[in-house]
């Protein structure tokens, strides 16, 4: 820490936003609550003042405020902030929160609660924390299972560093949120003008020569090598560092259901789709990049396949149950690995290589056949199917550079493979509960305002979602979206699982199928008419081009568009 000369009237308030702009923080997202007055009126003082400060978010919900940091934090990979209010209010958050874990986005979420309750010196609280707000243990407590790290600022004269710390924690591998309880008290403190030294980015880590030798010479001498990766993309220069990796080996690259975001181009040769069950007899080296999961059942063993494992953090402290079968580790910064391997691939079997490059080429064509012809089939056929919407939306953002944020469910494997994304950052599917596809994909838009951005999402997500608050922010701060609606009329997944588990049971034989009908609710599209957004309901195939075009055309002149598409299943 520096001295620095104190400001007349510095509190904790000013304690805090001191320390998010060291720590780089380009936003603040705050769902508002009565503890961060002196957070505001820091603002307000640095704002008149012409001094420095992170952009300040009023946000209306706790999900939008963590979802928008997530989305901004895909893109930017750097550690914004985010206030909270109270116990209650990180609760509410905490599905998001969650979430930011599970897509690995550093944070740094803070909340507060009061301590003296009223009956400590300087001024009253309020009685509200004595009455309903505050939790026994504290909530850094109840953060703890959702969070990479959780505590709490007991001083003002450590709270910026504290703020510094908690940043510096999320920001390193595995990246996630990191939580801060910051009492009311401390934020109402006289504060010393003492600020925390900036943070910078975290240094990388390597495997060596020695770990990266052997892993080269094993794919050498494979003959049905395979990539399989969820995640190599959501690191700074994975994307392009996988291309060149698996370029340089031949190697088919598959992104199974559980990848959460864009790591391949998906119309390239080398892509093998999202199954990996073809591979797990056939291949005899799987190299599992930035792949938490790749097996299901957990149990599931490849038959001969030696198994590398090629990953900064490959054992994931916060996934509860993990089986990775293992033969090899090469730990460290993944971008760097793979381009190290890619450099190694030298002395190749030419008559190897060139048979599983045919191979591939053919079942990658054999792909792109099939694709065809589903998509065929679904421009003849009644009502809208729902690859017909997927094949136009690729279609209309072919040259746009779009992002597309999935909060789909029973349409994700029709979005992936028919929109079929091909840049970095150009796709990412919401991780945990589902309710926050709107908030990440406006935190997407904040961080890429030149591009647009698409979310697609089902009509059983988008009721989950603050829909009001997050048309709020949308107008608030312009971040136009174009919202495509998979609306079937039913929680389809939940009547699958029914259907599964339960072929000849009661609700088959009477019909009586609970927990899943969503035909009462109103159109959609029409949540968004009081936001002055454009606004479509499409029931038939010739009428979504059109829809679609018009909606595009509103969004690339700066209005949210929602179109609520009526498909066939």
């Amino acid at each position: 820490m520096t001295d620095t000369n104190n400001t007349p009237g510095a509190d904790g308030g000013d304690a805090v936003v001191s320390a998010f702009n060291a720590v780089g923080a380009d936003y603040i997202f705050c769902s508002s609550g009565s503890e961060w007055a002196p957070v505001w009126e820091s603002l307000a003082r640095r704002h008149r003042d012409g001094e420095p400060a992170p952009e300040y978010l009023d946000l209306t919900h706790e999900t939008v405020a963590v979802g928008m940091a997530t989305g901004y934090g895909l893109v930017k990979r750097r550690p914004q902030g985010v206030l909270l209010h109270a116990a209650p209010g990180l609760l509410q958050g905490s599905m998001a929160v969650h979430g930011a874990l599970l897509a690995g986005v550093p944070m740094v979420v803070t909340s507060s609660e009061s301590t003296t309750y009223g009956d400590g010196p300087g001024q009253d609280p309020g009685g509200q924390w004595y009455r309903n707000l505050s939790i026994v243990g504290g909530p850094h407590q109840i953060a703890q299972p959702f969070t990479k790290w959780s505590n709490e600022a007991a001083s003002v004269h450590t709270l910026p560093t504290m703020i510094a710390r908690a940043a510096e924690l999320s920001w390193r591998a595995p990246a996630g949120p990191a939580y801060l309880n910051i009492p009311l008290e401390i934020l109402l403190e006289e504060w010393d003008g003492r600020e925390a030294k900036p943070i910078v980015p975290p240094g990388s880590t390597h495997s060596s020569p020695e770990e990266v030798d052997p892993v080269a010479q094993l794919i050498r001498e494979a003959v049905n090598p395979v990539i399989v990766t969820e995640t190599a993309g959501r690191e700074a220069g994975g994307f392009e560092a996988l291309v060149a990796f698996a370029e340089a080996w031949n190697i088919p690259v598959v992104e199974p259901d559980s990848a959460v975001c864009g790591n391949f181009p998906r119309t390239h040769p080398l892509h093998a789709g999202s199954d990996i069950g073809p591979w797990m007899d056939e291949a005899d080296l799987i190299l599992l990049v930035n792949c938490r999961a790749p097996f299901y059942p957990p149990s599931r063993r490849p038959s001969k396949a030696t198994i590398v494992v090629i990953d900064e953090v490959p054992q994931r402290p916060h996934v509860v149950y993990q089986v990775l079968f293992a033969d090899k580790y090469l730990e460290g910064n993944v971008a760097n690995t793979l381009r190290q391997l890619a450099k190694r691939a030298k002395d190749l079997d030419v008559a190897v290589v060139t048979a599983r490059r045919a191979a591939q080429e053919e079942r990658h064509a054999d792909e792109q056949a099939a694709i065809a012809a589903v998509e065929a089939k679904a421009a003849q056929a009644e009502g809208i199917d729902p690859v017909l919407v997927a094949a136009t939306l690729r279609r209309l953002l072919d040259g746009q550079d779009a992002i597309v944020v999935d909060e789909t469910i029973t349409h994700s494997r029709v979005v992936k493979r028919h929109v079929q994304t091909s840049d970095p950052d150009s796709y990412f599917y919401v991780q945990g509960g589902l309710g926050q596809g709107m908030a990440v994909a406006l935190g997407v838009k904040l961080a890429a305002k030149e591009r647009p951005v698409v979310l697609t999402i089902g009509d059983g997500a988008f009721t989950y979602n603050p829909v009001i608050q997050s048309y709020d922010a949308s107008n608030a701060y312009e971040l136009p979206l174009l919202i495509v609606v998979f609306n079937n009329r039913v929680y389809k997944s939940m009547n699958l699982n029914h259907r599964r588990f339960y072929p000849e049971g009661a609700a088959a034989e009477t019909g009586e199928w609970l927990g899943t009908d969503l035909h009462r609710l109103p159109r959609l599209a029409q949540f968004a008419e009081p936001f002055g957004m454009h606004t479509e309901t499409v029931d038939a195939p010739d009428a979504l081009v059109p829809a679609l075009e018009r909606a595009l055309k509103a969004v690339a002149e700066g209005t949210t568009a929602v179109v609520d598409v009526l498909v066939t299943r």
